[in-house]
């Protein structure tokens, strides 16, 4: 296949796990691209740059490694000029790249909070802040050859526990639901440019779901069944993402498992309720809420209970 020819992607994480898959994805596409992954352990410290330069020479010469931690502005500044310099321009950007330093809230610390953040978030938003005004110039410059700049996609790799939640991963959902709303607003200010921006929820063989801790008999249930998971389809979505067809597909959130794809819903209100005029006293607003809004509560559970049911695979 050679959908995705021309194209430049630099792919964050890129060496490894979901990010491998994705980066094998785009070569085979026809892509060209920067593998950008510090090879570092599950919770960011021991970093070992041999690994995405092994990687990259396994893929072709369209790949090149950059290890350069990407959770620092001039380093996401650098990847897109290495993009630029080496492939001829910048076309797909995947924020792929996650770290984990789980805790409950009563005992994480506020360095593994800032790490994560500043890792799985601000990372993201660097390599988008670098990258979309060179999307915009190519824009301008007719870049691909057609009537208006289609080549322009942005994947920001999220997960479902910053929308139901999991035990002892403030951070790192937090970070996840931060990477949603970017994800939002960039496909908003891209539009016009003809950029689209997406994010895909994976289930997949990880070392994300390697690091899972059951804390009961469901979550372990779900770790089982996730191990088997292959990345491959996760890398299938995003490169659908990146392809001619969805070129105006964007501001949305996709899951992948195996053979299963879910879009799924982004909040709005589910249900309302109207004070009498003058405002409302404590009991009515208690009643009202009782009776009109409990009914549609979220429930407490984790998103490894959600999920908690046979893959296709």
């Amino acid at each position: 296949m050679s959908t995705l020819a021309g194209r430049v992607a630099i792919v964050t994480g890129g060496a490894r796990g979901i990010g491998a898959a994705i980066s094998t994805m785009l070569v085979e596409r026809g892509a060209s691209v920067v593998v950008a992954d510090m090879g570092c352990a599950i919770d960011g410290r021991d970093g070992d740059p041999s690994v995405a330069r092994s990687f990259a020479e396994t893929l072709s010469e369209n790949a090149v490694s950059y290890v350069d931690d990407m959770a620092d502005p001039a380093a996401a500044a650098g990847a897109v000029s290495l993009a630029r310099e080496r492939f001829g321009g910048i076309d797909i950007l995947v924020n792929n790249a996650a770290i984990l330093r789980d805790a409950f809230v009563f005992r994480g610390s506020n360095e593994d909070w800032d790490e994560v953040i500043r890792n799985n978030l601000s990372g993201a938003y660097y390599l988008i802040g670098a990258a979309t005004p060179a999307m915009r110039d190519q824009a301008k410059a007719g870049r691909g050859g057609g009537e208006r700049y289609d080549w322009g996609r942005i994947v920001n790799i999220v997960s479902s526990a910053a929308y139901i939640g999991n035990y002892g991963q403030a951070s790192y959902a937090s970070a996840k639901g931060g990477l949603t709303s970017l994800m939002r607003i960039a496909a908003l200010d891209m539009a016009r440019t003809g950029v689209t921006c997406n994010a895909v929820a994976p289930f997949a063989h990880s070392r994300v779901t390697e690091s899972i801790k059951p804390a009961n008999d469901e979550q372990a249930a779900y770790k089982d069944r996730a191990l088997r998971v292959p990345a491959e389809p996760v890398a299938e979505l995003v490169g659908y993402l990146c392809s001619p067809p969805a070129s105006d597909v964007t501001g949305q959130i996709f899951g992948v498992r195996g053979r299963e794809v879910f879009l799924f819903s982004q909040p709005r209100p589910a249900a309302r309720i109207v004070g009498e005029p003058g405002g409302w006293n404590e009991d009515a607003l208690a009643a009202a809420i009782d009776g009109e809004l409990r009914n549609a509560f979220a429930p407490l559970e984790t998103d490894l209970e959600a999920f908690n049911t046979e893959p296709l695979v």
